[in-house]
């Protein structure tokens, strides 16, 4: 795997959006959850896909509400439901591109600068396989780079039935990318994460327009 050169672009990314989940504590399918009347994966789409050259979304079970984003759709390999890793597998086997990030569908707010500030963790390590997001001190396993030459680790450690990201993530050469923003990378994971969500929106736009009422004003 050559090293990437600080002096040249990036490379092309792939990124995947892990919606493959069952979404228990929430109600299913949390990638389609309602956020002031966007689905969550609407928001992470917004924040990615003019961060990446490719984007897949990796669903099972009813893949039909996902067709709508124009995106291709691919469906863990390994049967009842496994979790992200497996979802991960299917887009390093189906990504374009060497490098795949790895994103979850309930993370409306992630920064615009995601993808370059994961490129930078891998420039500044050195000949790194991976990088993963570190923020206020802790990883966020979901949420990472990979170069497409870990396939073959990943097919042994699924294989031998490991199912934790963070044990993924220790069998890798591994930079990690700080980030400041908590609220960047809050996950919905259930419907009273859905209320602190809308009111972390209804904030951004109170500081925007702060002369205008909220309950007058939709939040695009």
């Amino acid at each position: 795997m050559e090293r990437i050169s600080s002096d040249l672009p990036r490379p092309a990314v792939t990124t995947v959006i892990l919606a493959g989940g069952l979404g228990t504590r929430i109600g299913g399918e949390k990638g389609l959850k309602l956020l002031h009347g966007r689905s969550l994966i609407g928001w992470v789409l917004d924040s990615v896909s003019h961060q990446s050259e490719e984007i897949l979304i990796n669903a099972n079970g009813e893949l039909d509400p996902y067709s709508c984003f124009g995106y291709s759709i691919i469906a863990d390999q390994i049967p009842d439901w496994p979790g992200p890793l497996a979802g991960l597998q299917v887009a390093l086997r189906c990504a374009r591109h060497d490098w795949v990030v790895s994103v979850p569908c309930d993370t409306p707010f992630l920064p615009d600068n995601l993808i370059s500030g994961l490129f930078e963790a891998v420039r500044q390590s050195g000949r790194k396989e991976a990088s993963v997001v570190l923020v206020a001190g802790r990883r966020q396993p979901t949420i990472a780079l990979y170069h497409k030459s870990v396939l073959l680790k990943l097919d042994n450690y699924l294989a031998s039935g490991g199912r934790k990201v963070n044990g993924w993530l220790e069998t890798l050469q591994l930079g990690e990318a700080q980030f400041d923003n908590e609220t960047a990378f809050k996950n919905i994971n259930t419907p009273d994460d859905l209320v602190f969500a809308k009111a972390i929106l209804e904030l951004e736009v109170a500081r925007e327009f702060p002369d205008s009422l909220m309950c007058n004003r939709e939040v695009k």
